[in-house]
C-alpha cells in the first residue's frame, strides 16, 4: 500500500488513462473497463485539485473515452490525447518551507488503484 500524505494546499495530479484507470488498449475492443479502485480514489481527492488525464490514445477516441469518463463520474479539469508512448518526466520546485512538491507513482498496469490512499496533512 501506498500511502499519499499531503498537505493541506490544493494539488494538482497527473494521471495516465490505459492501464492506470482504464484496462489497457480496452477500447480498441470497443468496450473501455474501469479498474478496481479508481472510484474510490476518486472520491478521496478533494474537489478544489486540479485533475489533469494524459493518454497516448489517437483524438479519433477522444470522444468515446470522455463520454465513458463522464458515464463513469471521473471528473477531471483537463485532458490531452496523443501523448508519446515512453516515460513521463514531472519536475517541478521545492518550496522554501521544505515542502515536496512533486511525487511520482508507478502503478502495476491494469491493477487498478486500491494499492493508494492519500492522507492530508493539517
Amino acid at each position: 500500500m501506498i500511502n499519499l500524505s499531503l498537505s493541506s494546499l490544493p494539488h494538482t495530479w497527473i494521471i495516465d488513462i490505459d492501464g492506470t484507470i482504464i484496462k489497457h488498449n480496452s477500447y480498441k475492443d470497443g468496450a473501455n473497463l474501469l479498474l478496481q479502485g479508481v472510484r474510490e480514489f476518486w472520491n478521496v481527492i478533494p474537489s478544489d485539485d486540479f485533475i489533469i488525464l494524459i493518454s497516448a490514445r489517437e483524438q479519433i477516441y477522444a470522444k468515446s473515452t470522455i463520454d465513458f469518463l463522464k458515464l463513469n463520474c471521473i471528473r477531471y479539469n483537463h485532458i490531452i490525447f496523443g501523448v508519446p508512448k515512453g516515460e513521463r518526466v514531472l519536475i517541478n520546485d521545492v518550496k522554501p518551507t521544505g515542502l515536496t512538491t512533486a511525487y511520482a507513482i508507478n502503478v502495476e498496469r491494469d491493477d487498478g488503484l486500491d494499492c493508494l490512499s492519500i492522507s492530508r496533512k493539517k
